[in-house]
């Protein structure tokens, strides 16, 4: 007889006396770690094994980013996180007459390779821009002017100064007020029930776009939206979550937000990807409220059991981790949404 039928066999009273000596005792070992990182590190090293897929995931991505570095032209969050570098340093008040030499030698040359194998054109537009317009303002100093030089060679012949920085003045007026905005944020729920009726693909690439438009730390974007729009295959993945057993079967549609520790060379950047894909996510479910499209935001809770399945079901790297999945269909009528009240302002603010 196993020990956990025994277990079951013993009367409540003694389940809960022992249940509340084992408690007792993880919590003593908890307060004990906890007073200082020494112990702490040790604790998760011996006694819990919670963080052991975020601590070699970071090491993965570190090396994934250098790989990438090496093949020149192809790590994207690299020039991606350095023309946005220079686009605040164009931006700065007062800006300076040098600025950027620290890292220019390397952006011009990650922007080198990115033309000559034609990776990204928007991006290389946007970077041939903000560069030109760099080396339009700024100073002479042998670094910089060996970057010039480098970068000449390699920008084509299009049209310059498109994609740079610009007044405040030049965005499009506001087309919606605050109530109006209030009513949209009212109006996204998580919705669990849908109609049987499939999410076009055309929709999800239109809420894709303007979820692009998020903010994003150095503009690296470092996340995917993994699509599984066939009902079954939705299923499959939302069982993956947990919370989801009585309505996972009724989803026509599920995106799995996948973050990608090879953006970054450095592990204090490591909680960027769930920050970056928060952001994203959220406006992409008020894009799909516009487009008549309900959404529900799945948990998504560091299990190694379950991020090992659904890794092997999206084919997903070590070093890229999953943000959180989303629900997405046309909402049933007749379901019901959970009331959920919300705190309030004066619970939320604190004013420094």
């Amino acid at each position: 007889m196993s020990l956990k039928s025994l277990a079951q066999m013993l009367p409540e009273p003694i389940k809960m006396r022992l249940k509340a000596v084992r408690d007792n005792g993880s919590l003593a070992l908890v307060r004990l770690c906890s007073s200082n990182g020494l112990l702490a590190s040790l604790y998760y090293c011996f006694f819990s094994r919670e963080f052991y897929r975020e601590h070699r995931a970071v090491l993965q991505g570190r090396l994934q980013y250098a790989k990438l570095l090496r093949r020149q032209g192809e790590n994207s969050a690299l020039l991606r996180r350095n023309v946005h570098r220079l686009e605040k340093g164009l931006i700065m008040r007062p800006r300076r007459d040098t600025f950027a030499e620290d890292y220019i030698g390397e952006t011009v040359h990650c922007y080198a390779g990115a033309a000559q194998r034609n990776i990204c054109d928007g991006q290389r537009r946007w970077a041939g821009d903000v560069l030109g317009a760099y080396f339009s303002a700024v100073g002479s100093t042998p670094r910089i002017d060996a970057a010039h030089e480098i970068f000449s060679s390699a920008s084509g012949a299009e049209e310059p100064g498109r994609c740079v920085p610009y007044p405040h003045s030049q965005l499009p007026p506001c087309p919606v007020d605050y109530d109006q905005l209030l009513v949209l944020f009212k109006r996204r729920r998580s919705v669990r029930w849908y109609q049987e009726r499939p999410v076009e693909r055309e929709l999800i690439e239109q809420a894709v776009r303007a979820a692009t438009l998020a903010p994003s730390a150095c503009n690296r974007q470092p996340f995917r939206f993994h699509v599984s729009s066939d009902p079954r295959r939705a299923a499959e993945i939302a069982q993956c979550a947990g919370g989801t057993g009585g309505f996972h079967h009724n989803l026509p549609c599920v995106i799995a937000v996948v973050g990608d520790l090879g953006a970054y060379p450095e592990a204090r950047d490591r909680h960027v990807i769930y920050i970056d894909g928060a952001l994203a996510a959220m406006q992409l479910m008020l894009a799909f409220e516009t487009l008549g499209l309900s959404t529900c935001p799945i948990n998504w809770p560091d299990i190694e059991e379950k991020e090992r399945l659904l890794a092997d079901k999206l084919g997903l790297a070590y070093h890229e981790r999953t943000v959180m999945l989303l629900a997405v269909g046309y909402a049933d009528p007749t379901g019901g949404i959970p009331y959920s009240d919300k705190k309030t302002e004066q619970d939320l603010i604190v004013f420094n």
